[in-house]
């Protein structure tokens, strides 16, 4: 395989070489998306969640330099691996929508080689333009974060409106891209049943929502932000009992939507 012979967009002669900022990847990713996966995560975030595991991803200017032809050589050798298992590449973050040419590029160089491309986002959108709907149009599957459908409690959470999220995943609803909708449950955040009711019911309005990955709050993240000098913000927050899993899970079943979560 080769990304040489693509014939490129008009206007895009040297979109193989289109650079952007790459804090990681993974080559074998197992819960990023559908079977065995390529995941690279991007640099960059706005969303300054207090939970967040990969707090080593929010500068903007941090990263290493990749190109698009670069990365998709990267990955070329893993494809065998995730035909088996009908995985693909997953771009993740940070936040991918910062550097949406770049996935755009990305996807479609991949997409001609018969890569499966999943996108996990938060949302993060504030313009709605043909970039976007070109880089959708190459994304086979996205993971959309709604941290919480409360909007006081989702700027206390993570720093910034949830307007953001639910707009987009009215978006995807609009032009009915398949969409997994994930939902982080952290105690005395995102653990209330009221608000799991109300996030249900939006949920159910967009039609295009294959399942709901419920997610519990873990501690993993703690160390990068001790290694950054930074006071973790969810300090003495342990996980949920299997008992509030269970019962959110119960809200969203209730509402007709597929659910899946820890074993």
């Amino acid at each position: 395989m080769s990304i040489e012979n693509l014939i490129p967009l008009q206007g895009e002669e040297d979109s193989a070489h289109m650079m952007g900022r790459v804090h990681s990847t993974d080559s074998f990713g197992t819960v990023d998306g559908p079977g065995t996966r390529y995941v690279v995560f991007l640099q960059g975030c706005m969303y300054r969640c207090k939970y967040c595991h990969n707090r080593d991803t929010w500068d903007l200017d941090e990263g290493q330099i990749w190109t698009v032809e670069d990365l998709v050589q990267e990955i070329i050798p893993f494809h065998p691996f995730m035909e088996v298992s009908d995985g693909g590449v997953t771009v993740t973050g940070g936040e991918p929508l910062l550097q949406q040419h770049f996935v755009y590029r990305l996807f479609k160089s991949l997409h001609h080689l018969g890569f499966h491309t999943c996108l996990d986002t938060n949302g993060y959108v504030r313009k709605y333009d043909e970039l976007l709907d070109a880089l959708l149009r190459y994304t086979d599957l996205v993971m959309l974060d709604i941290k919480q459908i409360n909007n006081e409690k989702h700027k206390d959470l993570v720093g910034v409106s949830n307007e953001y999220a639910l707009k987009f995943a009215q978006y995807l609803a609009e032009e009915n891209i398949r969409t997994w909708i994930r939902y982080v449950v952290v105690p005395g955040y995102s653990d209330d049943l009221e608000d799991a009711k109300e996030m249900a019911s939006f949920v159910a309005r967009l039609g295009n929502v294959e399942k709901v990955e419920l997610l519990p709050y873990h501690e993993l993240g703690v160390n990068k932000w001790e290694v950054m000098g930074e006071v973790y913000p969810l300090e003495g927050v342990k996980p949920p009992p299997k008992e509030t899993i269970q019962a959110i899970a119960n809200e969203f079943l209730k509402a007709g939507i597929s659910v899946t979560g820890p074993a």
